[in-house]
């Protein structure tokens, strides 16, 4: 996972020098930070990223001070101090050596004009809670993997933002050039401001690069931070997913998925991790609900509705930040290791917590005994198109390549899988599911691949309204929940195709469903099998039918049947049960009627009785008349 925030000139830029840079602690007036940070053991900052060479820094360097000083708070070289010098001993006019060294525009003239210099973005990557706490409870061996992995995945993520991503631009933003090469300070930490595990990476990357200018001379110029800050979320799944993997890999690791919101996408964690060991890391959690509570009955006191989706987030992050802690004492890495083993021993058992690592692997052993490493890229392609036009409706390249990670994430449960796979799922749902919305002007330059957006074709379920049985008030359902139904239905839809083939074997696919149509024409249209990993024995000759109804079995092996289902409430009160969809449908076709007949001047029909009973009765009446069901009715899509 990964957050990006703003690092500005005003007092932004101060808060990282002696905060962030000091493990998020309070650093003490008049020290250094370097003897702060040795005397509290904290590791060095560092810094990356290919820019470095036209600073004159490498790779790993350590981040001082004074640099930290010179780069994110003056937007200059970092060696500025020893080049103006020089260039004053040179009796060169004080004004031109300090100009010579600023990176690109200098910072006065963007304030004179009355604005807010940007100067760098911080993205802070970390992985699962799981992991954390099996870094913090773990052995050593388990602890050094997480790290190397964690770094990787990191070096991993800043990697495909400088190839695929980063740009410069000017003459105000008109023109833009490819940028492979940015300049990066990071700095770990190991702990929350309560002291509690949690392994996090802070990557101040500065908003300035370099390219060519018409004579092929290096100029410092912008980054278009606009555009690196939308592709956050897709930086982030991929530096998830690259962890993930290789710790599962290297441990015998597998995931499972865990709800944290109702409603929203759940985690995938490590299985075997105990949920109490969870919440025992993540202390804010508890905090940041209490005072959530307080703020939507306030909203709903002033707006005299419930909120909706974006108005919950929105409220959710005014909690974390209203119980945001002061800063803490930073400390050495092994006596917070100490203190983690001691709090955690001392409220679950030496044997909970000295058998974490063995637990995880026995059941990442039967879990990966159930999982083949494959994937059916066409089917794959399918619901990625489904989950991001429900969620979104229009949506870029960088939103569906987001999804095709999380699904790769999702059904492989940990195990590896062949480098580039999410780039061809995300092209086949662009490709085949995929209607472009935005249209090249005629006189104007042709936009970039990754800054079209397109929409599909796909119905959108409507949305619902969902019970609780906590006191609480009921919730309209969210977008993803709708998005796991328009990707149900796909799934029924296969579940015909195999049920029509198993009668016979050489009919087409096409006669089950739409769905299963294009999943034949995905398989006749590529010779190459889909991608496998470590699976020789895989026979590539298999009929369409025969081979969505293998993926139909890996995937219901793969997650268990509560998730299969997409219950993510209570089972009592989720409306997504094949008898609850089916009361959906007639509830909507009778709310349609209504409209209708309100709409044309008339008066409504009376209720004749309670609508749980008389939904019951239509769904039964329905079944009498209509045997054999459309494997997709009431779910608001059709493939």
């Amino acid at each position: 996972m990964v957050s990006v925030a703003k690092v500005q000139r005003r007092n932004a830029w101060r808060y990282y020098v002696r905060g962030v840079a000091f493990g998020d602690g309070r650093r003490p007036v008049g020290q250094s930070l370097k003897a702060a940070q040795e005397e509290a053991g904290l590791p060095l900052g560092r810094w990356r990223g290919r820019g470095l060479a036209g600073l004159g820094l490498t790779e790993g360097a350590e981040v001082s001070e004074r640099q930290m000083e010179l780069v994110f708070g003056q937007g200059r070289h970092p060696d500025a101090d020893r080049i103006e010098k020089r260039l004053l001993d040179d009796d060169v006019d004080s004004t031109a050596a300090r100009r010579s060294t600023v990176l690109g525009q200098p910072i006065e003239e963007i304030e004179a004009r009355n604005q807010t210099p940007l100067l760098a973005l911080d993205f802070t990557f970390r992985p699962q809670a799981s992991l954390t706490v099996l870094w913090a409870l773990g052995d050593a061996h388990t602890r050094r993997v997480i790290e190397r992995a964690h770094e990787r995945a990191v070096a991993h993520a800043l990697r495909w933002l400088e190839d695929d991503v980063a740009e410069t631009r000017w003459a105000s933003g008109r023109d833009r050039a490819k940028t492979p090469a940015l300049v990066v300070a990071a700095f770990r930490h190991f702990d929350n401001r309560d002291g509690f595990p949690l392994l996090h990476e802070h990557c101040l990357v500065l908003n300035r690069v370099q390219r060519l200018d018409g004579n092929g001379e290096p100029r410092w110029g912008a980054l278009d931070t606009t555009r690196l800050y939308k592709h956050g979320v897709a930086a982030g799944t991929l530096y998830t997913l690259a962890m993930t993997t290789e710790v599962c890999e290297e441990l015998g690791f597998a995931t499972v998925p865990r709800e944290v919101t109702p409603g929203l996408r759940p985690v995938m964690e490590i299985a075997g991790v105990d949920q109490v060991l969870i919440d025992w890391s993540s202390t804010r959690r508890q905090r940041i609900e209490d005072a959530l509570e307080g703020l939507t009955y306030t909203w709903v006191q002033e707006h005299g509705r419930l909120p909706g989706e974006k108005a919950r987030h929105g409220l959710g992050w005014q909690a974390a930040q209203d119980t945001r802690p002061e800063k803490k004492t930073p400390r050495p890495l092994e006596q917070l290791l100490a203190w983690w083993r001691a709090s955690a021993v001392l409220k679950f058992g030496t044997r909970m917590v000295d058998g974490l690592v063995e637990r995880c692997r026995a059941v990442g052993a039967a879990l990966r005994a159930r999982v083949d490493p494959v994937v059916d890229t066409a089917l794959a392609a399918v619901d990625v198109a489904a989950v991001v036009f429900t969620v979104r409706g229009n949506f870029a390249r960088r939103h569906v390549l987001a999804e095709a990670r999380r699904h790769l994430l999702e059904t492989l449960r940990g195990r590896a899988f062949t480098r580039g796979l999410d780039e061809d799922i995300a092209n086949r749902a662009l490709a085949d599911h995929g209607r472009q919305t935005t249209m090249p002007q005629p006189g104007r330059t042709s936009p970039a691949a990754d800054q079209i957006f397109y929409t599909a074709d796909f119905t959108a379920p409507e949305p619902w309204w969902i019970a609780r049985t906590d006191g609480k008030p009921p919730r309209q359902s969210s977008r993803y929940e709708r998005a796991r139904v328009a990707s149900l239905a796909v799934r029924n839809a296969i579940r015909a195709a195999r049920t029509a083939a198993a009668g016979r074997d050489d009919a087409p696919a096409a006669t089950a469903s739409a769905a299963a149509h294009a999943e034949a024409q995905h398989h006749d249209r590529a010779s190459a099998p889909p991608h496998a990993v470590d699976h020789p024995g895989r026979d590539a000759a298999l009929t369409p039918a025969q081979r969505a109804a293998a993926v139909h079995a890996h995937q219901k092996a793969a997650m268990p049947d509560v998730y299969l289902e997409g219950r993510t409430t209570d089972p009592a009160t989720w409306l997504r049960t094949p008898e609850n969809l089916d009361r959906l449908a007639a509830f909507t076709r009778e709310a349609n009627a209504r409209r209708r007949a309100i709409a044309n001047g008339r008066t409504p029909a009376a209720d004749p009785g309670p609508p749980v009973d008389r939904h019951r009765q239509e769904h039964e009446h329905e079944q009498q008349r209509q045997p054999c069901q459309d494997p997709g009715q009431g779910q608001g899509f059709q493939p």
